[in-house]
């Protein structure tokens, strides 16, 4: 991979990055600032099921804040864009689609397959 490939992917993960991170300070301000009060007990476990959901998104999004991290780290070693697993180059059309990709699509399709395959035991 050439070196604006490697900074297009950079800046591509730092945008994310910067997205989450602002995603999850707006979150932090709609339950802090939040003083609703449901005196009906069926509003107060909508608001409470929303909340648990809103915070369920938001750890979903905290892993994958630590895997661009990872994945920044990796262009500054430069394996970035090497599958971990045989070593071979991840074309750019994964990497567009899913920038923080470790594997190559063969061996992601290898793994999801034995993964399907040991569940159906």
């Amino acid at each position: 991979m050439n070196r604006e490939q490697l900074e297009y992917f950079r800046q591509k993960l730092e945008t994310m990055s910067q997205d989450l991170l602002q995603e999850a300070e707006k979150t932090i301000h709609e339950m802090t600032d939040s003083t609703e009060n449901y005196p009906d007990p069926t509003d107060r476990a909508s608001a409470e099921s929303d909340r648990s959901f809103e915070l369920r998104i938001r750890d979903r999004e905290r892993k994958l804040l630590a895997k661009i991290r990872e994945a920044i780290e990796r262009i500054d070693e430069g394996t970035y864009g090497i599958c971990d697993e045989c070593g071979d180059e991840i074309s750019a059309k994964r990497l567009e689609a899913r920038p923080v990709t470790t594997q190559c699509i063969e061996c992601k399709t290898h793994q999801e397959n034995q993964e399907r395959a040991q569940k159906g035991l």
